[in-house]
C-alpha cells in the first residue's frame, strides 16, 4: 500500500533551505558563524552547544543536509539552522513550547552512534568512549534526527554528544525534570512581583482548565459525576490527607453497602467507575495474587464482591484482567517491535521494509493487543447494557489495564465522554485521579527497571482512535487531538503525566514549594492547551463530522430486560448477608441453590465463549437504528483494526500525498459546511424564529480552521506542510530491481501456500 502513495522522496530541485553535501563543504571557506540560540522558556538553561553541525535529511542516501547549531538545554535538544528562515507559508499549527527541530528530553527514546560506518546503541559505557562521526536520535513521537559531528571542533563535538547522551539517557531524579525549573523561575530583581504574576497566571490557567475538564480533585466534582450518572454509591473523603492509604485517590466512590472496611491498604477495595441508567455499575479493584494460606484476605475479598453485588439486584460478574489480557511486559515488547517499522533513517530502509510491511506489523502483535482490549471492553458493555449486571474488573495494581477497559467501556456507553470536555474529564477521573503510574510506565526518568515500563496510556489512545475512525460523527474531537495528546505525554511541563499517584503528586509538589509560599506549587495541566497552541491551532482538535445532539430530540431508551436470565458470580459467603426485602420473593432459595452450582461466570469459562457471545451482541446492535448518541460498539474483524496512520507516518515523506488524504476530504467538508451555514443565515433572515437560541452552543465548524487550498498541503497536515520541491516516489534503480525480485518471490510463496 505504501508504494502507491505519491510522497516525496528524492528531488533534483533546490528546497526551501540550502542543502549541502560533505563534499561541497570542502570547496567552501570555513567562515566562523556565530552560534544561534532559540528563544528560551522561563527556567530553561543551555548546557552545551556546537557549531557547525550538519543535520541530515532523510529523503535519500546522498548525505545532504543543512548546517546549524546543535545545543542541549534542561528542556530539549534543539537544532537551529544557519540559514535565514524563509516564510513559505504561515504555519497555523505551531507548538509554542518547541519547534519542529526541537526534541524535549523526555521525548528521546534511543541514541545511536555511528563508528566506522557501524551503528551502535549508546549506553552509559559508550558515552565516555570515542566521539562518533554521526549521532542518530530516535524520538518517542517517532521522529528521527541524524547529525554529523565531524565538521565541528573535536572538543565541541565530544561535549555536545556526551551532554545530550547524559541528559537524555542517564537516570535522574524527578527534581531534575524541567517542570520544576519552569515553575520556580522568577525574576531575581522582582521576586515578589514575579511570584504574584505567576499566581495570577496559575489562577487564570486553572479557570481555563476547569472549563475544559472536570479535574476530580474535590468532593464537589465527584458528587456532580454521581448525580449525572444517578449512582447509588458512597463518596469517601476520609483519605483527603492520605491517612487511609497512600495508594488510594484523595477522593473516591465505593458501594454503599461496604461500610467502613479499609483494610489491607485499599487492596481489594472496589472503586466505582460509572453507573448505568438501569442501576447496575462498573467497579475496579486491586486484587493481588494470593496463595492458599491467605484465608483472611480471601474472606476480605469475598466481602468486597458481596458489596458490589448488593449495589443492584444482588448480581455481579468479576473479571481478572491479569489472566485474560497481555501483561505489561508483553505490551512493552510488542510495541517495541511495532514502532521499529516507522523509525526510518533513509529512503532505502523504507523501501526495503515495504515488501513485507503489513505482515511485519501484524507479527509484532500490537494490533492484536488493541483488538483484545476492545473485545474485553465490549464484554463489559454487554454485561452492563444487555444483562444489567454489576461488573467488577480486577488486576494486581488496579491502575493499568483496569483504566484501559473501564475508560473504553464508558466511551462506548456514555456519549458525554465522546465530547472534548467529557473525554478530558474521563482521563482525569480514571487515569490521573485514579493513580495510574505515568512516571514509571512512560519511563520519564530513564530508570533501568524495565519491568515497570509499558505504554498503557498509548494503548488506550490507540483503542480510542479505532472507535473514532469507525464512528467519526459520534466524537467531538479529532484524530489530530489524539495525536497531540500522545505527544504531550513526553513534554516535561504538565503535571497530568508526571506522577505515579495523587499522593506522589501532593508530596513532591509540597516538598518543592518555597517555605515562604502559602500553598504548594501547581504545575499546568495538559488540558490548558493555550500553553502549547493558540486558538487557531486548537481548532484542529475539533471534528467537523461531529453530529451534535439537538436538545429537543433528547430521549431515554429503555433497555430490554430478561427476567432472571443472568448468570451470576457470587462467593458462598455472599449469602450470609440477608437479602433485600421482597427480593425475588419466593424464588430466593431456589436462586441461591442455582448460584451455588453456577458460581463460575461466563468470563471464567472457555476462552471462545465470550468472543462468540460478544459477536452476537454486536450483530444485534448493528440491526438497531444508528444513534451516535447511544451505545457505540467497534467492529473487531481483521481489516477493521487499522494502523494509526497520522501518528505513525506523519514524519515519513515517502508516504505523503500532496493535495490528497484526509486534508483533501476535510477541505471539501469545510466548503459544504460553509454553504450550509450561508443557507441557514438566509433562512434566519426570512424567519427570525429559526435563529439560534442564546444558550445554545455555537455551531462546531465556527471553531474549525480554514484549510485553504488542499493542493498545497500534504496528507500529513497539520503536522507537516508543503515544500517547494518535487514529491515523487522515486526508488533507486538497483533497489527497484531487488524489490521486484523479492516481490515476485513473495507472490510465489503466497500462491504455493
Amino acid at each position: 500500500m505504501l508504494s502507491l502513495g505519491s510522497g516525496g522522496a528524492k528531488s533534483s530541485k533546490p528546497s526551501f533551505v540550502s542543502y549541502v553535501t560533505p563534499e561541497e563543504i570542502k570547496l567552501e571557506k570555513d567562515p566562523q558563524k556565530k552560534e544561534k540560540h532559540p528563544d528560551l522558556l522561563p527556567g530553561e538553561v543551555v548546557f552545551c552547544s556546537a557549531n557547525p553541525i550538519l543535520k541530515y535529511t532523510q529523503d535519500d542516501l546522498s548525505q545532504r543536509g543543512v548546517f546549524g547549531t546543535l545545543l542541549c538545554t534542561n528542556f530539549r535538544v534543539a537544532f537551529i539552522s544557519d540559514d535565514a528562515p524563509q516564510e513559505e507559508m504561515s504555519k497555523t499549527f505551531k507548538n509554542k513550547l518547541y519547534g519542529e527541530n526541537d526534541i524535549p528530553l523526555m521525548c528521546v527514546d534511543h541514541i545511536y552512534g555511528v563508528y566506522d560506518e557501524k551503528r551502535k546503541l549508546i549506553t552509559g559505557g559508550l558515552v565516555k568512549n570515542k566521539c562518533p562521526s554521526k549521532m542518530i536520535i530516535h524520538c518517542k513521537d517517532l521522529r528521527v534526527f541524524q547529525f554529523c559531528l565531524t565538521f565541528s571542533k573535536e572538543e565541541d563535538a565530544k561535549r555536545i554528544f556526551q551532554g545530550i547522551a547524559h541528559h537524555c539517557l542517564e537516570e535522574k531524579s524527578l527534581k531534575c525534570v524541567f517542570a520544576f525549573s519552569y515553575l520556580r523561575s522568577t525574576n531575581p530583581d522582582h521576586g515578589k512581583s514575579s511570584r504574584k504574576c505567576i499566581t495570577r497566571l496559575d489562577s487564570k490557567s486553572e479557570m481555563l482548565r476547569k472549563r475544559e475538564a472536570i479535574m476530580f480533585d474535590s468532593p464537589e466534582d465527584w458528587t456532580q459525576e454521581m448525580k449525572r450518572t444517578k449512582a447509588q454509591c458512597r463518596l469517601v473523603t476520609e483519605n483527603e490527607n492520605f491517612e487511609l492509604s497512600q495508594r488510594l485517590p484523595q477522593y473516591f466512590v465505593i458501594p454503599s453497602a461496604l461500610g467502613d472496611l479499609f483494610n489491607y491498604q485499599g487492596k481489594g477495595l472496589p472503586i466505582w467507575c460509572w453507573s448505568h441508567h438501569s442501576g447496575c455499575a462498573l467497579f475496579k479493584a486491586s486484587f493481588p495474587s494470593m496463595t492458599q494460606e491467605d484465608g483472611d484476605f480471601q474472606s476480605h475479598l469475598d466481602t468486597m464482591i458481596t458489596a458490589v453485588a448488593r449495589n443492584y439486584l444482588y448480581s455481579v460478574k468479576t473479571e481478572d484482567l491479569s489472566e485474560s489480557l497481555p501483561t505489561l511486559q508483553d505490551i512493552q515488547q510488542s510495541y517495541n517491535k511495532f514502532k521499529q517499522y516507522f523509525l526510518i533513517d533513509n529512503t532505502t530502509d523504507f523501501w526495503l521494509s515495504d515488501v513485507k510491511w503489513f505482515s511485519s506489523l501484524e507479527s509484532s502483535g500490537w494490533l492484536d493487543i488493541i483488538r483484545q482490549c476492545l473485545q474485553k471492553a465490549v464484554e463489559v458493555v454487554e454485561c452492563l447494557e444487555k444483562d444489567n449486571t454489576n461488573v467488577l474488573i480486577t488486576e494486581e495494581e488496579g491502575t493499568d489495564l483496569c483504566c484501559v477497559i473501564s475508560s473504553l467501556a464508558q466511551i462506548m456507553l456514555d456519549p458525554y465522554y465522546r465530547t472534548l470536555m467529557g473525554f478530558q474529564s474521563l482521563v482525569q477521573k480514571e487515569w490521573v485521579a485514579g493513580c495510574h503510574a505515568f512516571l514509571d510506565r512512560c519511563n520519564h526518568l530513564h530508570q533501568k527497571d524495565k519491568e515497570c515500563h509499558s505504554p498503557v496510556f498509548l494503548l488506550f489512545l490507540e483503542c480510542v482512535w479505532q472507535l473514532v475512525q469507525q464512528h467519526s460523527p459520534a466524537f467531538q474531537f479529532s484524530e489530530t487531538y489524539l495525536t497531540v495528546l500522545s505527544d504531550s505525554v513526553h513534554v516535561p511541563i504538565f503535571s497530568t503525566f508526571l506522577f505515579n499517584s495523587a499522593h506522589h503528586r501532593e508530596s513532591v509538589m509540597k516538598a518543592e514549594s518555597p517555605i515562604a509560599q502559602s500553598r504548594p506549587l501547581s504545575c499546568p495541566t495538559v488540558w490548558d492547551w493555550s500553553v502549547q497552541f493558540d486558538s487557531k491551532a486548537q481548532n484542529f482538535f475539533f471534528n467537523p463530522l461531529y453530529s451534535e445532539k439537538v436538545k429537543h430530540e433528547r430521549t431515554v431508551r429503555r433497555p430490554h430486560k430478561h427476567k432472571h436470565q443472568r448468570q451470576l458470580s457470587l462467593p458462598s459467603s455472599a449469602f450470609k448477608t440477608p437479602t433485600k426485602k421482597g427480593f425475588f420473593k419466593d424464588e430466593t432459595d431456589s436462586l441461591k441453590k442455582m448460584l451455588r452450582v453456577k458460581r463460575i461466570s461466563r468470563w471464567m469459562g472457555s476462552p471462545d465463549s465470550p468472543v462468540v457471545a460478544s459477536k452476537e451482541f454486536y450483530e444485534s446492535w448493528q440491526q438497531r437504528p444508528l444513534d451516535y448518541h447511544g451505545l457505540l460498539l467497534p467492529s473487531l474483524d481483521g481489516p477493521s483494526v487499522r494502523v494509526w496512520m497520522q501518528r505513525y507516518l506523519r514524519w515519513i515523506p515517502e508516504v505523503h500525498i500532496m493535495g490528497g488524504g484526509s486534508v483533501a476530504i476535510m477541505t471539501k467538508l469545510m466548503e459544504l459546511l460553509s454553504q450550509v451555514e450561508d443557507l441557514k443565515r438566509v433562512l434566519e433572515q426570512r424567519d427570525p424564529s429559526l435563529a439560534t437560541q442564546p444558550d445554545h452552543p455555537p455551531p462546531l465548524h465556527h471553531r474549525l480552521p480554514s484549510f485553504g487550498s488542499s493542493g498545497r498541503l500534504s496528507s500529513s497536515f497539520p503536522f507537516t506542510y508543503s515544500r517547494n520541491r518535487s514529491f515523487k516516489p522515486i526508488i533507486p534503480t538497483g533497489l527497484m530491481q531487488s524489490l521486484m525480485v523479492a516481490d515476485n518471490l513473495a507472490n510465489q510463496e503466497d500462491e504455493t501456500s
